[in-house]
Order: structure tokens, then sequence, then C-alpha cells
């Protein structure tokens, strides 16, 4: 892995560490009042701070603007920002206005249910360290589901399998836990699809550009993020779709390796699996809480 690179100060001859880059955390968030305050509260306590914590609101229906903003007052030690992304509905609209409006060296991205482990920025900037890699991806931890560290060391061997399967010609960015430089970003950010139908993977897409221009995704297992695996509440029709967007990302990028296909195979084979595993963990821990309070 890269370290940290030390440089020599010409007037006082000794070893200097390099400034470390700012970093934004954008948050895209969608009528998300269950799952926004844990996400900001994983975003808040750092071992180094973030620079900007924005969420970008999205027309929603319910109470997510209003616990944002009594989160700013319960923390105004903390750079939380909200911001109201009015003109089109969809994520990656939303997603495209908090990149836009971010500010730091690195522009962080997760969902309102991304739960980040506490040194989540410090690896970040860890993973840029190196000036070659112009974005960075870890693995998740489904927080709500059994087993969690070995879903983890799991989540984190299909990811590194997927980079041997692909020759290391593409390296794939995870929505819920990925970050980018601004001047990356600002690269594609023209060429990124709209995806108007709602028919593709958005972090799949965001990767292919990046390919386009050879700017290097770089995999980092350290940076570790927890998201809700509350996909596997879809019906098998629902679920089928949203595994199939890999398909058709793909064919909108004429990408043809069939080794790319392999994510698929895995999120259709476990579905059933997880979903039984899902509902006796929620049904115990339902159990748990009727009992503590008799």
């Amino acid at each position: 892995m890269p370290t940290d690179r030390y440089f020599v100060d010409a007037a006082t001859n000794a070893a200097v560490a390099p400034v470390k880059p700012s970093v934004s955390i954008i948050i895209p968030a969608y009528n998300e009042e269950s799952v926004i305050r844990q996400c900001l509260i994983a975003a808040i306590y750092q071992s180094v701070p973030a620079d900007e914590i924005i969420v970008v609101d999205n027309r929603s229906t319910d109470r997510t603007a209003q616990i944002v903003q009594q989160m700013q007052q319960e923390y105004p030690e903390s750079p939380i920002i909200l911001l109201s992304q009015d003109e089109a509905q969809g994520l990656i609209p939303t997603r495209n206005f908090g990149l836009n409006s971010a500010t730091s060296d690195i522009l962080g991205r997760i969902d309102a249910d991304s739960v980040v482990e506490p040194d989540w920025v410090e690896q970040v900037q860890k993973a840029f360290a190196d000036p070659s890699v112009q974005a960075a991806t870890g693995p998740v931890v489904y927080y709500d589901m059994p087993m969690r560290r070995f879903g983890l060391k799991a989540d984190d061997k299909m990811r590194q399998l997927m980079l041997r399967l692909a020759k290391h010609q593409y390296h794939f960015l995870f929505g819920s836990n990925m970050a980018l430089r601004r001047s990356a970003w600002e690269t594609i950010r023209g060429e990124t699809c709209l995806d108007e139908r709602d028919e593709m993977h958005e972090d799949i897409d965001l990767s292919l550009h990046l390919a386009d221009h050879d700017l290097r995704v770089q995999y980092w297992p350290q940076m570790v993020s927890g998201m809700s695996a509350r996909r596997l509440e879809d019906s098998p029709r629902d679920y089928r779709y949203y595994v199939t967007r890999f398909d058709r990302t793909y064919k909108a990028h004429n990408v043809k390796k069939m080794a790319l296909k392999a994510p698929m195979v895995v999120f259709f084979s476990v579905y059933f699996p997880a979903k039984l595993l899902r509902a006796i963990h929620t049904a115990n821990a339902g159990q748990g809480v009727r009992r503590g309070g008799l």
C-alpha cells in the first residue's frame, strides 16, 4: 500500500510531512428520516474530522430535512451543510448537485443509510496519499445482518475477486463507500450518464467514465462503511431488476467482458438465503427488545 511521502524543505533541509487533502462527505437523501441521524453521527465522530458534511435533500416529504437541521443545532461545531436539490427527482442529479457544491480536495460519497467507520476520513486521506490515485472505494459491512464481521470479510474478498476477474482493467466504485478527487470529478462530470429512465448503476457508470480517461481507481480495504441490507426487503422481481442494472450499465458503455457479470451471479445466488437470515435476525432482535422491556 502507498504510504505518506515526505519531502525536504529547501530552507531548513528537514523532512516535512505532506499536507493532508481536505475531505468532503456528500450524502444524497430522499425520505431518509429513519437512517439519516445515524449516518450523520458516524460522519461527525471521526478520528480526522471531515471538512464538510453535505446532505443534499431531494424533495423529501418526510422529516429528513428537519432532522438534519436539528443536528446542525445539536452539533454547531460540526460542518453539517443542508442543501436542497429540487430541480429534478433522482439520485444522479442529487449526487451531482452535491459533488458540484463541495469545495474539498477529495469528494467522499456515501448513502443516507451508510454508517462509516470512525477512521473513514483518515483512511480516505491515506488512500489518496499516492497522487496517481484519482478515486477510491472500499468494502462494506451490513450492520443489520448477523455475522457482520464475517460479512465484511466476504464482501472484501468478492471485491478483490472482481479486480482479478477484470484483469485490473476496471476498478468499480461502490456508491455507499467511495471518494474521488475533485479534479477527477471535474473531468468526467459533463459525460456521466443522467440515466433518466433509472436503469443503471450510477456508481458503475462513474467508474467506467473514469476508466475512459485512464483515471486510476484504488481499492482500499481499510476504508470501511456500514450499510443496511434493506435491499433484501425487495420482492424477487424488484431485486432482479436491481441486479440486472449491471448488465444495462455495461451495455450503455459497450462493455462486453463476461467476467464482469460475476457480481450478478453472486447477488442472485445470495438473495434467498440472505433474505432468510435477515428475517431471522430481525425477529430475534425484536424478541430481545420485548424481553428487555418486561
